[in-house]
């Protein structure tokens, strides 16, 4: 994984001495909240609900046993007890003493890591799959490409402050498992006739209130010109995008206003003068930042009459875990094993200190002391020798972490919401809490086989209900708690990168009514699949009406309710 060199050092500790001054001129009274508020900002920190939280970056989703067993420690010196990984491959602390967050910088400054530019109107985490470097279908690498990016966007001053924030996000692989269509820049990576890497860019996707599948807005761009085509987005972005109003002030507003080809013009009009500039990636450059990501020294691996083998056929547990969490590698006798964040009573994505200090402990004894965090908020163990697949599978169920439902019904996204998110309309903890409690019965889970079911408090979006094939929405009415319900979604599902926004089936819900709502629809799926049909592709099959028609054909008093209050 990429190391910082002395530059990255310097500049790191330079903003954490420079926050440092600001938050105690904040806390004598020097500065306003409005003078303060985009100091801390653009330094990761939020006031929230109940307390200030701070977002820690976590570059591409990728981490060491050491950042791990920090982040533990700060979890609890610092907060109480746990934190959240979150769709966007970081980390967040809902409960840190504002006085003592310079602290808190300063100890991940230790360990390379850092809560810049996790927030604020600025160039965001930059995030790619899960799997990069081991999936068997990645055509390119994308790692080497997320970190110049990373490196280009960090500190960069025209886009300290746009008229949005701004995320950014990059694929190589035949299945698109970073969503790069939702995202403000997508970039999928891909070879050319002569084995040229090339890059397909996205511009103008989201989700939030106004949910946008993005256009294509370049064909085959060479790898070099990443840096100054996306400058040139930007650029453009800059110049014409709205600061009037907050909710029109996103990209995909500005490019849906003038249209794909027209925005697309003026890019190009502004990368002519760029092209070949300074912002040009070189060869050399590219070749510096690519050996930090270079493969470990795998051993060789017994195919056959092995532990794994004699495991999988005398524990069914072990053979389901193998099923839903263990993932092809590209080093034969090797797997990417996804640990499960997802538990009964504890929040989607939560992981107390202590057990972040015993994954870091999975990592180095499992898988060379590195692991990732998922956009499903989840952890993974990216190089597993599969010989060594049952011990693992023992110590990960003996810490809850071996839950065998990766991708379905109860692996489900969700985000923080009201509980405290100042934003939020509504709480998505509980619901969650809800359907784990209602769907415990894992044979029925897994006969649904493979159904993303995604919950956000509010219409920001940031648990992606758009996209899920189940989505569902917290939505204020009259000071009271509801949920709309949309199905249909997805995200870059098959070797098309299918990716869809979710139609919504009618009035929302209350509370105590979305486990009953999501049963109905789970029988209207079951009744009418076809032998191993996934839960999208009946979809697609039988379209939405069905479905409504199950959830509000016996719900009259329902509609009565949601009339009075509309």
């Amino acid at each position: 994984m990429y190391r910082y060199n002395e530059y990255d050092r310097r500049i790191v500790a330079e903003r954490v001495a420079q926050f440092r001054s600001q938050t105690e001129r904040f806390l004598s009274g020097e500065l306003t909240e409005d003078e303060f508020r985009p100091l801390r900002l653009q330094n990761g920190l939020y006031l929230q609900r109940h307390a200030p939280m701070l977002r820690v970056a976590i570059p591409y989703g990728l981490l060491s046993s050491v950042q791990l067993r920090k982040l533990a420690h700060i979890a609890r010196t610092y907060d109480r007890g746990y934190g959240h990984f979150t769709t966007r491959q970081n980390i967040q602390f809902n409960w840190p003493a504002l006085e003592r967050v310079p602290d808190i910088l300063a100890e991940l400054a230790g360990v390379e890591m850092h809560a810049i530019q996790t927030s604020g109107n600025c160039v965001r985490n930059i995030t790619t799959d899960a799997f990069a470097g081991i999936a068997p279908d990645e055509i390119v690498d994308p790692r080497p490409y997320c970190e110049l990016l990373r490196q280009w966007s960090t500190f960069h001053p025209e886009f300290a402050f746009l008229p949005r924030k701004f995320k950014i996000a990059v694929s190589g692989s035949q299945v698109d498992r970073a969503v790069v269509r939702l995202h403000d820049i997508g970039i999928e990576l891909y070879l050319g006739s002569h084995n040229e890497v090339l890059a397909r860019v996205y511009v103008g996707g989201g989700m939030g209130r106004t949910p946008i599948v993005a256009p294509v807005l370049r064909e085959a761009l060479p790898w070099q010109h990443l840096m100054s085509y996306c400058e040139a987005v930007l650029r453009v972005y800059n110049l014409h995008g709205r600061r009037d109003n907050k909710y029109k002030a996103r990209i995909k507003i500005l490019v849906k206003a003038l249209g794909v080809e027209a925005f697309a013009q003026q890019v190009d009009a502004e990368f002519a003068h760029i092209e070949g500039g300074p912002q040009t990636f070189t060869d050399a450059e590219r070749a510096r930042v690519a050996q930090h990501f270079s493969a470990p020294e795998y051993r060789l691996v017994q195919a056959h009459g092995t532990e794994f083998e004699r495991t999988l056929s005398a524990e069914p547990g072990f053979a389901r875990w193998v099923e839903r969490n263990v993932a092809p590698h590209r080093q034969p006798g090797y797997a990417a094993v996804t640990l499960s964040l997802k538990r009964a009573a504890i929040a989607p994505g939560d992981a107390t200190a202590d057990e972040m200090d015993k994954v870091a402990d999975l990592a180095e004894r499992y898988s060379f002391g590195e692991l990732r965090v998922s956009h499903r908020q989840n952890l993974v163990l990216s190089d597993v020798p599969r010989d060594q697949l049952p011990a693992l599978w023992r110590e990960a169920r003996a810490l809850g972490l071996a839950n065998p439902t990766l991708n379905l019904l109860t692996d489900m996204i969700a985000c923080p919401g009201g509980d405290f998110c100042s934003l939020a309309n509504a709480r998505s903890i509980p619901i969650a809490e809800s359907i784990q409690q209602r769907f415990d019965d894992l044979d029925y889970v897994y006969d649904l086989g493979e159904l993303k079911l995604n919950i956000s408090g509010c219409i920001n979006s940031c648990g992606h209900h758009h996209n899920g094939h189940i989505g569902i929405l917290g939505v204020d009415k009259n000071d009271q708690e509801f949920y709309q319900v949309s199905i249909g979604g997805r995200s870059g599902e098959g070797t098309s990168n299918d990716t869809r926004i979710g139609q919504i089936i009618g009035p929302s819900f209350s509370a105590e009514q979305v486990p009953d709502v999501l049963a109905k629809l789970l029988d209207t799926f079951v009744s009418a699949r076809h032998e191993d049909e996934r839960f999208i592709d009946t979809f697609d099959r039988i379209g939405l009406a069905p479905f409504k028609t199950a959830v509000y054909g016996d719900l009259p008093a329902h509609r009565d309710r949601e009339a009075t209050h509309a």
